[in-house]
């Protein structure tokens, strides 16, 4: 009951002070990860969380998927085709030189093996903008520029999981699976849209029709039963999900639509949940014991790699700098590494705890600048944010991922 009263209490602080975020600096992402540091272990002890706790594991899941289902939702096949050449620089050269970079520091400065070291670097490749709401969730920030933060973080948490699994087994010692993988991978993406696309062709006929007023739980009822299904059939669920949001959007935009307002809160209340839950294991003891390498691979990941890799590959395309520069920033964080930190940390390899370690400082960094950047960074693409926030209950919280991190 502690962690839900704490729960409670920052959402409605975060809340209150929503319109005020939107503006400055301040960051309502920021508050729930520094809340949970507080009430846990390494704070006030009000609360005893361990990372192998089912809460930890379930809750990140569900967030992550929750915000996936609702980002493909803006992602459909027009918008797809209109912005595949920048995403596919971002997912298929980025993403790749990301986990190589930050693989090397991991092994020379951090001390773990290779295959650990990959494994570091495939964790830490997922880009999410979850935080990022003055730049994702504006229609006055360049299309092309939200369209590529919006579908590469869609794709790269599940395309990241086959390249996390491959390491994990080989750090184990264990035989890696390709065809187990490629075939979650398939199977993950055939339901994400089988699943949608049968629903909206049964809505289309005369005889299933629903109320208005229930008309945002359609879209739910998909989202819950894709999970599942995921789950039990060993799908990967984060493709699924996507996938599945991007259907319906194509499919049925009118459910689409209906879902939206809906989906966005249901989105940040897991993002918010998951994010108290996780500054609850940051302790003094893991933030202490990781040396002045681990701190340097957490710094070099956020600044250095990520950027670099990014910018590398957008060169030569229509972006502008500054939109590059916004582009190369926004990474590494999510939930898709802080779940796969969680495997690794439940898995039988020497270094688990180090590697958990590592994704949860960076994650940590991460959330720490990105989402106090955002609105300085909208102010640098000339977009400022917007005059006439209500300064009552309904103001959108700053840190939200309207397309949507984190």
């Amino acid at each position: 009951m502690a962690l839900v009263l704490a729960f409670g209490v920052v959402l409605l602080v975060s809340v209150s002070l929503s319109g005020v975020a939107a503006r400055t600096v301040l960051s309502t992402a920021l508050l729930f990860l520094l809340a949970g540091a507080l009430i846990g272990q390494g704070g006030f002890g009000f609360v005893t969380i361990e990372p192998r706790d089912g809460l930890v594991v379930v809750l990140a899941d569900v967030a992550l998927f929750t915000v996936l289902f609702t980002d493909g939702q803006r992602a459909n096949l027009p918008a797809l085709r209109e912005g595949w050449r920048l995403s596919g620089r971002a997912l298929g050269l980025a993403m790749p030189l990301t986990m190589i970079l930050i693989a090397l520091p991991a092994h020379w400065l951090a001390g773990l093996d290779w295959p650990t070291a990959f494994l570091l670097g495939a964790i830490l490749s997922p880009t999410d903008p979850v935080f990022a709401a003055a730049i994702v969730g504006r229609s006055d920030i360049p299309v092309r520029l939200r369209r590529l933060l919006n579908v590469e973080s869609g794709l790269n948490d599940g395309l990241a999981l086959p390249f996390v699994l491959i390491f994990l087994a080989t750090a184990a010692h264990h035989e890696s699976g390709l065809g187990h993988i490629a075939v979650e991978l398939v199977l993950g993406v055939v339901l994400g849209i089988a699943v949608p696309a049968v629903v909206a062709f049964a809505w289309r006929s005369k005889i299933l029709t629903a109320e208005p007023r229930l008309q945002a739980l359609g879209p739910l009822a998909i989202a819950v039963t894709l999970y599942g299904l995921c789950h039990l059939t060993h799908a990967n669920p984060y493709l699924a999900a996507f996938a599945a949001g991007s259907t319906l959007a194509t499919l049925d935009r009118v459910a689409a639509e209906h879902y939206e307002p809906f989906g966005e809160l249901l989105s940040e209340i897991t993002k918010f949940a998951a994010l108290l839950v996780f500054g609850a294991l940051i302790t003094p003891d893991r933030l202490g014991h990781l040396g002045v390498g681990g701190w340097a691979v957490a710094v070099l990941a956020i600044v250095l790699v990520r950027p670099a890799a990014m910018m590398i590959s957008l060169l030569r395309t229509s972006l502008s700098g500054p939109e590059r520069a916004a582009a190369a920033w926004f990474g590494p964080k999510g939930f898709a590494s802080v779940v796969y930190g969680l495997l690794a940390l439940q898995s039988e390899i020497a270094d688990s705890e180090l590697v958990f370690d590592l994704v949860a400082v960076t994650i940590a960094l991460s959330i720490v600048l990105h989402s106090s950047t955002d609105v300085p960074v909208a102010r640098v693409l000339r977009v400022e944010p917007p005059d006439n926030l209500p300064t009552g209950r309904k103001a959108p919280a700053h840190g939200a991922a309207p397309d949507t991190v984190a």
